[in-house]
């Protein structure tokens, strides 16, 4: 059963579901062609890494726990002890698998694991009471970062084309970045493609939330393969954000425009990191959506997670 997310709409999105709404999306704008951009590698080029004098800082590797979530529900102690062995040192949850915020903390202090960032939606209609009390549950888990993971569709599950609409969101993640920096957390906002949908009038959602929300307030957690699927290369959109991508989503994309582990597919995340100083990256998070569901295991999700953590620790650019 998909996990699902908090969203504006009056009913929740699954992630699975935002999958199959954006091979339709893709579709609209372009998927073939993005495949062939400039800042896409030949199939498997991404694995045949380019020698350079950078590396990713192996302690700023991490992985969004929603990549393990099923096999976390069979064993979360397990699954935490084969993170920590395969190198992990800090995740970014989605949830607490049924537990209260001190009880996951626990278990992340028995593995020798920090959870330094979270994925939690802010209510939508926003309200201050809610939201402080997810913070108070962030900073009993130990995070510095708290990030709002999903936006973009209807009531009716089509993509947001009224601009005003990412106004009032863009008002929102402003309320809710000013409570969070008094809860001392950094608040971010996790991008899919559907922020890049044209919107009537012209602009997309990401360039309304770009420009009206703070930057004191509001970073970005660039998910870079949503970012591919919206048509857009993540190197133009950190040019247009300087110092505001202090988090990625390191997910790659095979010749399908599906999911893959990383180095199997056709992002070249190295031309990516190239700009990280530029960006302000501060944490490279590896995900894959669909690691631990059928017709992959929930186990399988583990050898993602090893795949994704020796790509990042081996690349050099």
């Amino acid at each position: 059963m998909d996990q699902q997310l908090n969203t504006p709409a009056s009913e929740p999105v699954s992630r699975r579901g935002v999958l199959r709404a954006a091979t339709v999306s893709a579709a609209a704008v372009g998927a073939a062609g993005l495949l062939a951009g400039p800042a896409t590698a030949a199939p498997g080029a991404s694995g045949a890494q380019a020698q350079g004098r950078r590396r990713v800082p192996v302690d700023r590797i991490s992985i969004q726990l929603y990549t393990l979530r099923d096999q976390l529900a069979i064993d979360l102690p397990g699954s935490l002890d084969a993170l920590r062995r395969i190198g992990y040192r800090r995740v970014e949850h989605a949830g607490f698998v049924g537990r209260t915020a001190a009880q996951f903390r626990a278990a992340l202090d028995d593995a020798g694991l920090r959870s330094t960032s979270g994925h939690v939606g802010i209510p939508q209609p926003f309200d201050a009471a809610t939201w402080e009390q997810a913070l108070a549950d962030a900073n009993v888990v130990g995070c510095k970062k708290i990030v709002h993971p999903y936006f973009g569709r209807d009531a009716a599950g089509q993509p947001i084309r009224d601009p005003a609409v990412y106004r009032a969101l863009a008002r929102d993640l402003n309320k809710a970045g000013r409570l969070a920096e008094r809860a001392g957390l950094d608040f971010g906002y996790h991008n899919h493609q559907l922020e890049f949908v044209p919107l009537t009038g012209g602009s997309t959602g990401f360039d309304i939330l770009s420009s009206q929300t703070d930057p004191r307030l509001v970073h970005f957690e660039l998910d870079l393969y949503w970012t591919w699927r919206g048509a857009h290369d993540p190197v133009d959109v950190i040019r247009a954000n300087r110092g505001r991508i202090r988090q990625v989503h390191v997910k790659d994309l095979d010749v399908e425009a599906g999911f893959a582990d990383l180095g199997d597919g056709v992002i070249d995340f190295g031309r990516i990191f190239a700009h990280e100083r530029e960006a302000g990256i501060e944490e490279y998070i590896v995900e894959r959506d669909d690691a631990g569901t059928a017709p992959r295991s929930p186990a399988d999700a583990l050898d993602t997670a090893r795949v994704g953590f020796d790509y990042l620790a081996s690349l050099r650019y």
